[in-house]
Parts: structure tokens; C-alpha cells; sequence
């Protein structure tokens, strides 16, 4: 979109696309006007044709494009993945692409026009990389929420993926990428630190361990160890004594 407001639909959704936005549709789709342009709208128009499969995903299973090793020289595949609405990062360098793009002479023009095509695919394949970490980010404050709010009951990395609605193993990859530790690690780090206050605030002998999601006292202690370096006991003389 170059400038205006574009009101258009494929199936069962709808877009009103502004300045610098992108929508890509797909060629087995119903597309309709969900209404007439109420100002002055300028667009580009678009027709890709490929020879390869694509797939339609959701934005949860978007993830980072995997490049496919080959043994020949130069010979890696690469899945492009595309975005299906998204904001460009600079929308005048993308127009200025398009405009070189219309202006090439159709003879004698192959090797600049897939130099221009393929810096405007990346252009677009940025917007997907951006729906990504976005979609990552709001995973992991809900991840990181729901072990605030459950740990002192049992969480398990099914029961986590299970209440955010993702598979297990995207969940530990996108809280290892944010936070450098699984959802796990997470837990167990907030029980201990939460255990470390309990032994400096409270003077319960017994029930911390309980109390911060450890069934049995010994392994809190053996965990405790591990984390911090002093047994809970130790932990606390050493505060005391402060």
C-alpha cells in the first residue's frame, strides 16, 4: 500500500490495509472488495508464480526459515516464508524496488530483475521474521505468568503447553531463546529464589520447601545446594548473622 485505505477479503477474513502494509493472497481463494475506497488509495499488485509446494500455517507455526544442506556447491534449498499481513520495515525502499522493477526493458533485463525480486522477497520475508519474535515474545510472558502464578503446584512442560495451546517442545524453544533456560529451569530458579526470601522473612523450621512447590524436603535441600551453594540451613545462619 502506497498510500489510501484498501478494504478486501479472501474467504472468511477481512483486511483494511494502510500506508506500507503488505497482504499476500492466495490463488485458491475467494477475493472480494469489502467496500469502496472512501480516498485516494495507490497500491502495487503483485501475481508470483512458483513451481514449488507452499503451505498456509498459522502464525504460531511460523518459525525461523531452515536452510537445507546440500552436498553440491551452491546447492542449499531455502524455504522462503512469507508473511501473510504485515507492516514493512522501510515501505519507501520497497517502492522504489517495485518502480525499478517496472521500468527494466522486458528484452535483455533477466539478471536485474531477479537482483531487484530478490531483495524485495527479503523485504517481505523480514515481516515474517518480525510476526515470529512477536508471537515468541507474548508466548513467553504468558509462559513465564502461568509458572508465577502455578508453582507451587505441579507444572510439567505438558501442562505448561497444554494451558498456553502450543506444543511442548516450541514452548522450550522459545523460552530458551528469550530467557536462555526451559520453562523448567524457570520454575525450579523462581521456587529456590522464592525459598531464599522465605528463609530470611519467616523462621519456619520445616514447610518451605512445601510451600514453595518441592513435595519433599531433602530434594529442596539438594536443590537448594546446588542453586546457591549453602544448604538452606547454612543460608540462613550466614543472613542472620549478617
Amino acid at each position: 500500500m502506497v498510500n489510501g485505505q484498501l478494504y478486501i477479503g479472501e474467504n472468511d477474513q477481512q483486511w483494511t490495509l494502510k500506508k506500507g502494509e503488505t497482504l499476500l493472497l492466495l490463488p485458491e481463494g475467494e477475493h472480494f472488495s469489502v467496500g469502496p475506497c472512501t480516498q485516494n488509495t495507490v497500491f502495487y499488485w503483485l501475481h508470483f508464480e512458483h513451481a514449488a509446494r507452499y503451505e498456509n500455517l498459522p502464525t504460531s507455526a511460523i518459525h525461523e526459515p531452515e536452510v537445507q544442506e546440500s552436498s553440491r556447491p551452491f546447492g542449499n534449498s531455502y524455504t522462503l516464508s512469507l508473511p501473510k499481513h504485515s507492516k514493512l520495515a522501510d515501505p519507501q525502499a520497497a517502492f522504489n524496488l517495485l518502480e525499478q522493477l517496472l521500468a527494466l526493458q522486458i528484452d535483455n533485463s533477466f539478471w536485474q530483475e531477479q537482483r531487484l525480486l530478490g531483495e524485495l522477497l527479503s523485504m517481505l520475508e523480514e515481516g515474517s521474521l518480525r510476526v515470529m519474535d512477536s508471537v515468541q515474545t507474548r508466548l513467553v510472558v504468558q509462559a513465564s505468568n502461568y509458572i508465577q502464578q502455578n508453582y507451587k503446584t505441579k507444572v510439567t512442560n505438558e501442562t505448561l503447553a497444554a494451558a498456553l495451546h502450543f506444543h511442548p517442545n516450541y514452548v522450550i524453544r522459545c523460552m530458551k531463546m528469550k530467557y536462555g533456560k526451559t520453562p523448567i529451569e524457570y520454575l525450579y530458579e523462581l521456587r529456590l529464589e522464592r525459598g531464599k526470601r522465605l528463609l530470611v522473612t519467616t523462621d519456619w523450621q520445616i514447610g518451605i520447601a512445601e510451600e514453595v512447590g518441592f513435595r519433599y524436603a531433602p530434594y529442596f535441600s539438594s536443590c537448594f545446594k546446588q542453586y546457591i551453594g549453602l544448604s538452606p540451613l547454612q543460608f540462613r545462619k550466614q543472613y542472620m548473622a549478617k
